[in-house]
């Protein structure tokens, strides 16, 4: 697809423009290059971590720690065996403790729901890796749609310039009236506008592609007529909604929230239940008062088990039990509401794609039609029985006609791969195989009209409708109308 520079691709020096490149290579470098990609990533490993910090709480924690402290004492009377009234001294002390959880439900618990949770993070993460591919197509394929769009403008462009000029010679010579300029001078302003605009748009839908890649590109390579418009397969829609309703990674991620949120419920409750570790401590104190006469060090160990019973906490148990019901109830409900949009999303995904089979066939008559009229328009407005007018919106028709067909034509492409999405089978393989079809010598100014054989070519002159389906292999490319 050719696209000018604009001037503020020049300035933004960012990166350097690329050459003609296909659906692949955008995807290669969106991966590389999404901030939005790298921004999920990180997010997924910072939630992952809540799982080896939930499991902390059940392993051993040991510690140690060290001290100094200077005392002064301070005895009302006199000692009768060091007729001293007071006293100071140092003391220094070293200790170590070994704590080993045996019995904590809310902690057990806890890791159980970090365990969905670094889950849930993962699949959040797939399908955000999923929805980059979907994004990169439909970003891709917008370029192409626009592409073909700037195509079709300028033809049109070119058939109203030269109705107006001929419109301008009949007037010189008396066989049209003014109007006929008028009307002429009219439809070609609107042409004009109207590829104006088509530009415009193909410079927008260019800077989601800059966006994706953090690179700049002057063509993108287009995609053949010859992609074959199949239905879905498997050919049924329930088979699809089932896929969708097991493996589509938005309702995975959902269905995990469910399970972490009913663990966090039971390790809520756990909270009112008793508490048991196993513990061994050691404790070393040098130094003492100087008022026995001597010093003493002492060394002591510890080794037992601790329960403890929280009896009242001041309601905090009571409203995180509360708090984690709210919190599955809403998993719960947003699970269901999402299960419904996807059954939903995928059904009409599922029409869309298997009437736009026809669809695009009967798009693409409609252009041999819309032809053959515009000739019998034209001949007419020669002989005098049709106007300019007539002409002009017999054109208007035609260059319709061609629009809505490569429009269908790209809406099948993303409609499949979002179908693909919905059920979660998306994957870098599906835009492999549209690579395949993909054309590095299309010409948009060429090919944005399919190509036709010259039965058709004959019936398009004749005005006559096709009475059989063509043989896709007998079609041959034509340049122009």
């Amino acid at each position: 697809m050719l696209r000018p520079l604009t001037l503020a691709c020049l300035l933004a020096g960012l990166a350097t423009p690329a050459l003609a490149t296909d659906l692949l290579t955008i995807y290669q470098e969106a991966v590389e290059n999404s901030a939005d990609l790298a921004a999920a990533q990180a997010d997924s490993m910072a939630r992952q971590e809540i799982l080896p910090q939930a499991r902390s709480q059940l392993l051993p924690n040991l510690g140690i720690g060290a001290g100094v402290a200077r005392e002064e004492v301070d005895i009302d009377g006199r000692n009768p065996q060091t007729g001293a009234g007071d006293d100071s001294y140092t003391t220094r002390y070293f200790q170590a403790s070994l704590t080993q959880p045996l019995f904590r439900l809310d902690s057990w618990f806890d890791y159980q729901s970090a365990k969905f949770l670094s889950e849930q993070a993962k699949a959040e993460f797939a399908a955000t890796q999923q929805a980059l591919i979907l994004e990169v197509a439909e970003a891709y394929f917008n370029v192409l749609q626009a592409s073909d769009n700037l195509a079709t403008a300028r033809a049109e462009e070119t058939a109203f310039e030269r109705q107006l000029e001929q419109a301008r010679e009949r007037f010189e010579v008396g066989l049209s009236a003014r109007t006929d300029v008028l009307e002429a001078q009219a439809g070609y302003d609107s042409a004009r506008a109207a590829r104006l605009t088509a530009q415009t748009n193909l410079d927008v839908s260019f800077q989601a592609v800059n966006r994706l890649t953090n690179s700049y590109y002057e063509r993108l390579d287009g995609i053949s007529h010859d992609l074959p418009i199949l239905p879905p397969t498997p050919r049924n829609m329930q088979e699809w909604v089932d896929i969708a309703s097991q493996q589509n990674l938005d309702l995975s991620a959902a269905r995990l929230s469910v399970d972490s949120a009913g663990q966090a419920l039971r390790g809520s409750r756990g909270g009112y239940g008793p508490s048991v570790d196993a513990f061994v401590r050691y404790q070393d104190n040098r130094g003492g008062s100087n008022m026995s006469g001597s010093n003493f060090d002492t060394r002591l160990t510890q080794i037992g088990v601790e329960v403890s019973m929280p009896l009242y906490t001041g309601g905090f148990t009571s409203s995180r039990v509360r708090e984690s019901t709210y919190r599955l109830d809403q998993a719960e409900f947003s699970t269901d509401a999402l299960l419904r949009r996807v059954v939903e999303s995928t059904r009409n995904l599922y029409r869309t794609v298997t009437s736009s089979v026809e669809e695009i066939d009967a798009r693409r008559q409609a252009i041999l039609s819309a032809k053959a009229a515009l000739d019998a328009t034209e001949t007419g407005y020669e002989v005098g029985t049709r106007n300019v007018v007539d002409v002009l919106d017999a054109q208007r028709n035609l260059f319709r006609a061609v629009r809505d067909y490569n429009t269908l034509r790209y809406d099948y492409i993303i409609n499949n791969l979002s179908l693909k999405q919905a059920a979660g089978t998306l994957s870098p393989q599906d835009l492999q195989e549209l690579s395949q079809w993909l054309n590095p010598d299309y010409d948009p100014d060429r090919d944005f009209i399919p190509p036709f054989t010259e039965a058709e070519t004959q019936e398009m002159s004749l005005g006559r409708p096709s009475s059989a389906p063509i043989d896709s292999e007998r079609r041959s490319p034509r340049s122009s109308f």
